[in-house]
C-alpha cells in the first residue's frame, strides 16, 4: 500500500518559515516525480513544487524565491522549506507522488497539512 504520510505544517507568522516533510512507504521512491500542491479555500488545487527523482525542480510562480522542494531518496522523503511565508500562502498542503507507466499515470497523495499564515 502506497503510503504518503506529512508533517510540519502548523501556524506562523507573516514572514516566518515552516519546513513541511513527506515520507512515503509502499512504493519504489525513486521511480516517482514528488511534488506539493496547495488548495485554499474557496480555490482550486494548485502546484506549489514539483522534484523528479534526479532533482530537477520547478516552482508555482507565487512561491518562487521563496520555497525550497528537496527529496532525499536514501529516507524516502521530500520536503517543502517555506520562507517569507505570506497570509495568501494559507492552505492546505499535499504531497504528492506521480508516476507514468504503460500509458497510465499513477497518482497517490497525502492526507494534507494544514498551513496558516496569520498575525
Amino acid at each position: 500500500q502506497v503510503q504518503l504520510v506529512e508533517s510540519g505544517g502548523g501556524l506562523v507568522q507573516p514572514g516566518g518559515a515552516l519546513r513541511l516533510s513527506c515520507a512515503a512507504s509502499g512504493m519504489i521512491f525513486t521511480l516517482y516525480d514528488m511534488g506539493w500542491y496547495r488548495q485554499a479555500p474557496g480555490k482550486q488545487r494548485e502546484l506549489v513544487a514539483t522534484t523528479t527523482s534526479g532533482g530537477s525542480a520547478n516552482y508555482g510562480e507565487s512561491v518562487k524565491g521563496r520555497f525550497t522542494i528537496s527529496r532525499v531518496n536514501a529516507k524516502n522523503t521530500v520536503y517543502l522549506q517555506m520562507n517569507s511565508l505570506k497570509p495568501e500562502d494559507t492552505a492546505v498542503y499535499y504531497c504528492n507522488a506521480r508516476r507514468v507507466l504503460g500509458g497510465l499515470v499513477y497518482n497517490y497523495w497525502g492526507q494534507g497539512t494544514q498551513v496558516t499564515v496569520s498575525s
